[in-house]
């Protein structure tokens, strides 16, 4: 595996927030495989529906993706990592019902999709491309990847403490939630 540096060309740790359990098994090898620096899985507790059928999950290793089912020149691009891909892909299901053409990129690993040449870094996060982002974190994680033209949901504290059902759909983590944010951008 190749080295991951960092913006001051240092080694930095290899972070992988897989989507489901087929990128959790990519991201399990990614970590058995390198041996430079330390390796931070980061798993949900929750129950998380498998990505679309056809998704070519070699794509882990270059730390962003395309999921299977994405349509071309999308009118919009969504992005997160973990357990927010599949609430993306819930979204999608509705923008699609309105006509929107929708990518879903799938980032388990920012700092793999950074050392991927310019040229794959642009087929999947085009510049100028509308990209929505969600997160369970700090709306900050995504701004690398969704640019500054574009929208991220996320929280902006912790410590919330009721069953996951309850807390997705207070906090916004819905497919419903992702389809009003997106239309509103359009």
């Amino acid at each position: 595996m190749e080295k991951l540096k960092n913006h001051n060309g240092h080694n930095s740790t290899l972070v992988l927030r897989p989507a489901d359990a087929e990128e959790t098994t990519v991201a399990w090898r990614l970590a058995m495989e390198n041996t430079a620096t330390p390796t931070a899985l980061i798993f949900s507790r929750q129950n998380i529906a498998n990505l679309p059928e056809g998704n070519d999950y070699a794509q882990v290793a270059k730390g962003a993706y395309i999921v299977a089912g994405s349509e071309e020149n999308p009118d919009v691009i969504l992005v997160a990592s973990g357990s927010e891909v599949s609430t993306l892909v819930a979204g999608a299901e509705l923008l699609r019902k309105d006509g929107v053409r929708v990518r879903i990129v799938s980032a388990p690993s920012e700092g793999l999709f950074r050392n991927q040449c310019p040229d794959y870094q642009a087929s999947v996060l085009p510049a100028g491309a509308k990209v929505f982002g969600l997160t369970a974190g700090l709306p900050v994680n995504l701004q690398g990847l969704v640019g500054a033209n574009g929208k991220i949901w996320g929280l902006e504290s912790f410590g919330f403490s009721a069953p996951y059902k309850v807390l997705d759909e207070k906090l916004g983590f819905t497919a419903t939630n992702v389809y009003e944010q997106v239309k509103a951008m359009l």
